[in-house]
Parts: C-alpha cells; structure tokens; sequence
C-alpha cells in the first residue's frame, strides 16, 4: 500500500512516461492482461489510456486491473490511469519511506 509522498513521487515520476496501452471497445481481456503485468515487471510504472468509445468506467478498470495483477494504484485522471508494481527482478525506482 502507498501512501502520499510515494504516490506523489511516482505521480511526478509517470508525468513525462506516455501511454503504453489503450484499452477500447473491447474493454480488458486475458492477453491484455499478461502484456500489463510483463510491462510492470520491466517499468514498475505503467500509465493506460481509456479511449472514449470503451464502455468501461476508468475507476472500476482501474480497480480491477489492479485487484487481478496485484498492483497499486497511482492516480486516476481524465481518461488515464496510472499503476504501480514493484519488480522482482528489474527494480529502478527507490520510494521514499
């Protein structure tokens, strides 16, 4: 669990990153999934665009994408939200305590 000065770190860290995934029409599937969690293994941070003709709330996306990968969440903004998973293998980013 962050609390506010790691999710204000991370918020500034995730500023400049650009979406890596859009989740559309079709809303969230297994396949998707899986490429959300390698690419929190890799980049600890992840930000996913909602795009406007997704039938999915962006709140509860969120919430579920994090539940099922076992992540945090960071900030849920506009049509975007931001993740969080530490690394087993690749960790890079150092929170504040």
């Amino acid at each position: 669990m962050l609390n506010s000065r790691q999710r204000a770190q991370l918020r500034a860290l995730a500023n400049p990153l650009p979406c890596i995934f859009q989740i559309g029409k079709g809303g969230l599937n297994d396949n998707m999934l899986k490429q959300i969690s390698i690419a929190l293994e890799n980049r600890e941070l992840v930000k996913i665009h909602l795009l406007e003709n997704s039938d999915c709330d962006l709140r509860e996306t969120c919430q579920r994408v994090c539940e099922i990968l076992h992540a945090d969440p960071v900030q849920v903004i506009g049509s975007k939200f931001i993740i969080y998973r530490e690394s087993k293998d690749n960790k890079t980013i150092e929170l504040v305590k």
